[in-house]
């Protein structure tokens, strides 16, 4: 995975609630196992008509937007556990998906894929939502160290929580894998001295 530290960058806006990972990525597209194309289907349903054609008002196919962070409304990645949401999010180049509230499961695979969902406030959201709306190349900033997000269009800023350790994996690139490897010699240190 890449390192994440900071992040500025436009957004995309995506101001509608409840949405599922069948929304994100329908089951159909749930047969390949490698994570290769996924971006290619991402809101498929959303993005496409039943011949194929991109569906003008769709925000994914609106110029106008553009961005590595996404911006949901509440209650993002509810329903089924399946990983290929967060993989059909990264797979697009989301590298950031800022809600009020994310489903567990989904959010939790978001973070082992090297994405990072911030949860702000309700009245936070709305404010980022506003100002994209007046300026679409609004801004905001992420900052994993500190923990912030600020929209940089008025200079707002909250905290957001995350977990230690996958904050300190996404800040030093690791996946689960990664991060035992860089513990191999503590860990061998530790079976030497048990015996």
């Amino acid at each position: 995975m890449e390192k994440f530290t900071t992040l500025t960058s436009t957004i995309v806006p995506l101001p509608i609630e409840n949405v599922d990972t069948d929304q994100i990525i329908p089951a159909r597209f749930l047969k390949a196992t490698s994570k290769d194309g996924f971006g290619d289907n991402l809101f498929r349903d959303w993005r496409y008509d039943s011949n194929n054609q991109p569906i003008k008002d769709f925000v994914l196919n609106n110029s106008t937007y553009s961005g590595s962070i996404l911006v949901a409304g509440k209650n993002f990645g509810s329903g089924s556990s399946r990983e290929h949401a967060a993989w059909a999010v990264a797979g697009y180049g989301f590298k950031v998906v800022v809600s009020s509230f994310f489903a567990d499961i989904f959010k939790n695979n978001s973070l082992n894929n090297g994405v990072l969902p911030v949860v702000v406030s309700e009245g936070f959201l709305a404010e980022i939502f506003a100002a994209v709306k007046v300026n679409p190349s609004s801004t905001i900033t992420v900052n994993l160290e500190d923990q912030t997000v600020t929209n940089n269009e008025n200079g707002a800023s909250e905290k957001f929580q995350i977990n230690t350790y996958k904050k300190n994996c996404l800040l030093q690139g690791y996946d689960d894998i990664d991060f035992l490897l860089s513990n191999k010699d503590k860990i061998e240190s530790w079976e030497k001295s048990s015996k």
